[in-house]
């Protein structure tokens, strides 16, 4: 009965370029809660940064854009992004790492 686009989702995306140290983790945490999707944003060991939310589709797709902007002092150059399925493994969206 419900439409696709409103289907849950998860999604895994891996920000790539100059991402740590300009307040990313701290803007995707903003946009994430303002969107309502769970999950998490952490720095990686290889100057990335991982995001792992789930929520509506339409919410994880504005998400996905929101990290190929990036915040002011950031430079993505690369964004990689992968479709899972719905867990409901989380109760909020958390900055770690």
């Amino acid at each position: 009965m419900g439409t696709q686009g409103n289907e849950f989702a998860r999604l895994r995306a891996v920000a790539y370029g100059l991402v740590q140290g300009v307040g990313f983790r701290y803007y995707i945490h903003a946009r994430a809660r303002t969107l309502g999707v769970t999950g998490f944003v952490r720095n990686l060991p290889d100057g990335s940064v991982e995001l792992v939310a789930e929520g509506q589709r339409p919410a994880l797709e504005e998400l996905l854009r929101a990290m190929q902007r990036g915040p002011l002092g950031a430079r993505v150059t690369n964004v990689t992004a992968e479709w899972l399925p719905y867990t409901g493994q989380f109760q909020r969206f958390d900055i770690r790492g």
